[in-house]
């Protein structure tokens, strides 16, 4: 048998191996802490808004930063423990790409914020994905050690991004975070145009 026969039947053999396939990657065998972790992770959705919220609070300063730092990570715990006590699990997804576009618009423009309204708009943000999180995590059984792991990271997101920018004094430097923030406003468009289709 000639070496590119067992590459190709190894190949073959790995393509028809996995045998289960799941939409939301919340039990990956780490145990549920890790698996909370892993679910914040790998939501775009998710994701994309965390950075924005933290992008925003870094772009109005160390004030506005400490606030998200404390409000984000409470509101999402908070809200994904009432959503796991949901009969059923919430679909929302026009609001979960809603939400991280508007901010994603916010880091883009810019606007004189009080540091107050830029916390509250992180909390509001955190309350709706953790409760989309916690609806999920009780669809599937999981239970708060998981929301834990997502409550943790998002908390250790928020603190290294919105530390990063604080500091960021350069102009050129300013602007790139403003850029990131359109960008994550157009995914959300192009999100939009997905769902709509």
């Amino acid at each position: 048998m000639s070496l590119r026969a067992v590459k190709i039947g190894l190949g073959a053999a790995l393509v028809i191996l996995p045998s289960l396939a799941q939409a939301h990657l919340v039990n990956s065998g780490l145990g549920p802490f890790y698996d909370g972790i892993l679910h914040l992770l790998l939501s775009p959705a998710d994701v994309l808004g965390l950075m924005a919220a933290t992008l925003l609070a870094g772009l109005h300063g160390a004030r506005a930063s400490r606030l998200t730092v404390i409000v984000l990570p409470v509101t999402w715990f908070l809200a994904g423990l009432a959503g796991l006590a949901l009969p059923a699990m919430l679909e929302l997804p026009w609001l979960s790409v809603l939400s991280f576009a508007l901010l994603g618009v916010l880091v883009a423009l810019n606007p004189k914020l009080p540091a107050e309204a830029v916390a509250l708009l992180a909390g509001l943000f955190g309350a709706l994905h953790g409760l989309l999180n916690g609806s999920a995590l009780a669809a599937i059984g999981a239970g708060w050690t998981s929301l834990l792991g997502i409550a943790l990271a998002v908390w250790v997101v928020a603190l290294l991004v919105s530390a990063w920018v604080v500091t960021l004094q350069a102009d050129w430097a300013r602007i790139a975070v403003r850029v990131a923030g359109s960008w994550v406003a157009a995914v959300g468009i192009l999100m939009f145009g997905w769902m709509l289709q």
